[in-house]
């Protein structure tokens, strides 16, 4: 049986109170960035977005002078716009999309998407089928390469996944087509299609945590 000595038990309680400052900075420090965090959204960069919105697109009439004209957006506007006002402009099932500005062209993106709608659509009712398996809200992460130039756009996938679980680029594509099926185009948005900038944006330069627009 082991005896506890004065020495023991100072050491001990030593130690235990290191844990409990150590625990009590790293809690500490959660609260700190918290608000931090929080305040990257807000109402104000949400009105701010949203007049450079309204800026590009008057920028982009035939009355216009010539010459470059460079509007720079930051993510926090964007992701605060999406927070703010989005909700409206998004299809049914996709719910609170993120954007992060890596820098060099890179974007990751992520929102929730309801799988339910997409599952009952693709199920064949016979056999395996991965989509009758699926279902629910579910956050779905996408990361690539933003090219743009002479008013063409095109995204280049990297990865993709469905809460953290990587998905093929094929999955992500019947995502993709089910939610961006409109009356004009039934087959939905490819993933590789080259697409026109509107507004006469010229380019959109992504830098970190900003992005550019040229017009």
């Amino acid at each position: 049986m082991r005896l506890l000595t004065p020495l023991g038990v100072a050491r001990g309680a030593l130690s235990d109170s290191r844990r409990a400052s150590r625990a009590a900075a790293i809690f500490g420090l959660i609260l700190v960035l918290t608000p931090l965090q929080a305040a990257s959204i807000s109402k104000e960069q949400a009105n701010a977005f949203a007049r450079k919105m309204e800026q590009i697109l008057g920028q982009g009439t035939p009355a216009q002078p010539e010459g470059a004209r460079r509007t720079p957006v930051s993510e926090g506007e964007l992701n605060s716009w999406f927070a703010y006002g989005a909700t409206p402009l998004l299809p049914a099932g996709v719910s609170d999309p993120r954007i992060t500005m890596v820098g060099a062209g890179k974007v990751m993106g992520q929102a929730i998407v309801d799988l339910d709608a997409i599952g009952k659509k693709k199920s064949s009712g016979g056999g395996f089928d991965l989509w009758s398996l699926l279902g629910g809200k579910v956050r779905v992460n996408v990361a690539g390469v933003l090219r743009t130039k002479d008013g063409i756009g095109r995204f280049d996938l990297e990865s993709a996944d469905i809460s953290s679980v990587p998905v093929p680029k094929t999955l992500l594509q019947e995502l993709v087509s089910s939610y961006s099926r409109t009356p004009e185009n039934p087959q939905g948005l490819k993933i590789d299609d080259a697409f026109a900038l509107p507004a006469s944006i010229r380019q959109i330069d992504v830098g970190a945590g900003e992005a550019v627009i040229v017009q």
